[in-house]
């Protein structure tokens, strides 16, 4: 491969689907060999269908769960995104000198007059 971009997610999402219907396809092989065996009276049937059922049981369990599960992330690529270093001057949440403004809600709710801006903005 030239690049070392990711597979895309169409080709991803293709090969899960491939391997799901191989699983799938040993499962329903299991089903046919143990009813092969139970009608043939195969010997060792004691040791036969017991692997078969497990086959039949855990196979679905395991192509389902390989099925939903995405290719693992290249040791390349960090986890988390490193957060953006802000310049020291960005840091200040409020600058020196500009006029700090509060506005008084108590004034305004208890007041029954329409109060003007510099009634409500006070400076401190």
């Amino acid at each position: 491969m030239i690049t070392s971009a990711e597979e895309s997610q169409g080709d991803q999402l293709h090969s899960r689907e491939v391997r799901y219907l191989l699983m799938m396809s040993f499962r329903a092989l299991c089903l046919i060999a143990a009813a092969l065996l139970v009608g043939l009276h195969a010997p060792l049937l004691w040791i036969w269908i017991p692997l078969c059922l497990v086959g039949m049981v855990l196979i679905p369990w395991f192509a389902v769960l390989l099925a939903n599960d995405r290719p693992p992330r290249k040791r390349t690529q960090p986890s988390v995104p490193a957060p953006a270093q802000a310049a020291p001057e960005e840091r200040a949440a409020l600058t020196p000198g500009k006029e700090i403004r509060i506005i008084d809600a108590d004034a305004i709710f208890k007041s029954d007059e329409i109060l003007e801006p510099d009634q409500i903005f006070k400076p401190e």
